[in-house]
């Protein structure tokens, strides 16, 4: 965040990134899958059963962690023949600084 013009301006480079957060978390398959690992803590989660709790094909999981993985959200770990996820704890933290600087809003009052 940027206070030379003002308070809690955002820059052009946290919002770009916290548009790509947004963004990752802004469907509603991604964001069953980022709330399901986070409440795994820092535990990793196989893939290998993934696809069926959330009912979608493997090809679908896959297309939607990665977008999880690309952000920085999620992290990605081979074991074996299947891939492990786990919830960056500091992923959210560029999200949460933005809305952290956001005074209520006290508007028409």
């Amino acid at each position: 965040m940027d206070n030379r013009t003002g308070p809690a301006v955002i820059t052009a480079d946290d919002a770009r990134r916290c548009a790509e957060i947004a963004k990752a978390l802004g469907d509603p398959v991604r964001l069953r899958i980022y709330s399901h690992l986070a409440a795994n803590c820092c535990s990793t989660v196989c893939a290998c059963r993934m696809p069926e709790i959330f009912g979608i094909s493997q090809p679908t999981f896959s297309h939607h962690v990665k977008k999880l993985v690309d952000v920085g959200l999620v992290s990605r770990e081979q074991v074996g023949r299947w891939a492990h996820f786990s919830v960056i704890p500091e992923g959210l933290a560029p999200l949460r600084q933005l809305l952290d600087a956001v005074p209520p809003l006290r508007c028409g009052s």
